[in-house]
């Protein structure tokens, strides 16, 4: 499972666009998750959700940009 898929599995009603390989990628997520949330505090739970994947080598570096629905309009 490619990191898109594994993070469409925990924010289920998100639109994730990747940009790279898996192990270096830049993904722009839109999540109502995200609501309320500050930046550093979205980073901080996408980089949460990925810790196994890290911890592997399996990611090594992302750039992310994160923004809740409301913010694209």
């Amino acid at each position: 499972m490619n990191i898109t898929e594994f993070l469409q599995d925990k924010f289920p009603d998100a639109d994730i666009s990747s940009d790279g390989e898996d192990c270096s990628s830049r993904l722009v997520i839109v999540s109502n998750t995200f609501e309320g949330l500050s930046t550093l505090n979205r980073h901080k739970l996408v980089m949460g959700t990925l810790k196994e994947q890290f911890q592997s080598g399996e990611v090594h570096a992302l750039s992310l940009t994160t923004k809740t629905p409301s913010e694209i309009l």
